[in-house]
């Protein structure tokens, strides 16, 4: 196993990597809208938070030696169902291979977001 931390994505909030590579895999942890910088959220609505969250995920994906085009499958969480358009706006221009999918919502996010993904892809 490889360990997966890059600076270009926010530094984990718990005892956990950004990504596990692993028999050829890459298993991110779940992504939100934190400014890599500065470690504050980004984004008012679901969908600038959830563009914040691509990037986040592009970063720790290309650290990982993947990408989107590598996704296999990718769970996202909502904090509102009602924001399921929007966000499927935004997920959509980032992952057009269309990889199996699983969304749901979530009482809560940790410090607040409107949405989190986490990806298993190819490495």
């Amino acid at each position: 196993m490889k360990m997966i931390h890059t600076n270009a994505a926010p530094a984990a909030v718990g005892p956990y990597s950004q990504a596990v590579v692993s028999g050829g895999m890459v298993y991110t942890s779940g992504q939100i809208a934190l400014d890599p910088e500065s470690g504050a959220m980004v984004g008012g609505n679901v969908t600038e938070q959830a563009h914040q969250v691509m990037r986040n995920l592009a970063a720790v994906l290309n650290a990982a030696g993947s990408g989107f085009e590598k996704a296999v499958k990718t769970t996202c969480f909502l904090a509102d169902m009602d924001d399921f358009g929007a966000f499927n706006a935004v997920y959509a221009e980032y992952f057009t291979t269309k990889p199996a999918r699983s969304c749901v919502a979530v009482k809560t996010l940790p410090k607040g977001a409107l949405c989190e993904v986490e990806v298993i892809a190819e490495a």
